[in-house]
């Protein structure tokens, strides 16, 4: 009897011993997954179990991370093929649809048309620049989403680029009967940022300004950094918190002659330099600001 009992306790030393390894084996594995997780499942499990059936999971968990990963870089190749083939049929349209508008231009001069022909010569024209614009946007944008280069950040006078951003997009401005209201501090402001991606983002926010205004806008810069265009917007306001998302449309914010991705692009620039960008709509003004970095 004595022998059972003993026999006993030793088996329950064992099995002790057992399921402390067995937690502490698990621990580990934990940590690997953390670790696994932590990069991305870029990698796989480092670790040697004692247990079979478990360095059998383990096993089994890392040909899921390989399979993973495989499935991974198949997408991000169909991705890049999308963008490509984004890329080139806009830029495939664009000459020709510019062949298109300056031919309707020219027929647009004649003196000897009739007025149901020129109805229909203005109306192509019309929809041959909404065209144009999306063809644009859209090459823009899969150059953009392709583009893996780091931006050209250096030190930059947003107060100068601003004032020549204005003076330049003048006659544009007082052609579409916009009264603009420039705000800028009484010193120089200095950002960190790439002068390129930083005038294209103005141009995008300028065109947004154009197509939705009401008759004036604001552009406001501040000591710390941050510009802010507002402008008075006709109609039910969009819904600012969607306002950089892709795929959202809106009557006024995402109508008209693009495809609305002018601030889908303004919000990528924006990332690509570290800077936040964020929108407000209320009391009938709309307000897109940009935050740069300042060092």
């Amino acid at each position: 009897m004595l022998f059972v009992i003993a026999g006993l306790g030793v088996l329950c030393l064992g099995l002790t011993a057992y399921i402390i390894v067995m937690k502490r084996q698990l621990k580990n594995m934990t940590r690997e997954l953390d670790r696994t997780s932590s990069a991305n499942y870029d990698r796989l499990l480092l670790i040697q179990l004692f247990d079979r059936d478990i360095n059998e999971l383990a096993n089994s968990i890392n040909r899921s991370i390989d399979e993973h990963n495989r499935l991974k870089h198949e997408a991000e190749q169909t991705e890049l093929a999308l963008r490509q083939s984004v890329s080139d049929i806009a830029h495939d349209l664009r000459t020709p649809l510019s062949v298109i508008k300056g031919d309707l231009q020219l027929i647009l001069r004649e003196d000897d048309l009739s007025p149901r022909v020129r109805d229909y010569a203005e109306v192509c024209l019309e929809k041959t620049e909404r065209l144009k614009a999306m063809s644009d946007q859209f090459f823009e944008l899969a150059v953009l989403e392709s583009d893996r280069d780091k931006a050209a950040i250096k030190r930059l006078d947003i107060t100068k680029l601003l004032m020549s951003f204005i003076a330049e997009h003048e006659g544009v401005i007082r052609l579409a009967g916009i009264e603009p209201e420039i705000e800028l501090p009484p010193k120089t402001v200095f950002i960190m940022a790439d002068e390129a991606l930083v005038s294209r983002m103005l141009g995008n926010l300028l065109g947004n300004v154009l197509k939705y205004s009401c008759g004036s806008f604001t552009l406001e810069l501040t000591e710390e950094g941050r510009v802010t265009i507002s402008n008075p917007v006709s109609g039910t306001l969009p819904d600012a918190s969607r306002l950089f998302e892709r795929t959202y449309r809106a009557d006024q914010a995402r109508s008209g002659s693009s495809a609305g991705l002018g601030l889908y692009i303004v919000k990528l620039l924006a990332e690509k330099q570290g800077a936040e960008v964020k929108a407000a709509a209320e009391n009938g003004i709309l307000s897109v600001t940009v935050a740069f970095r300042q060092k």
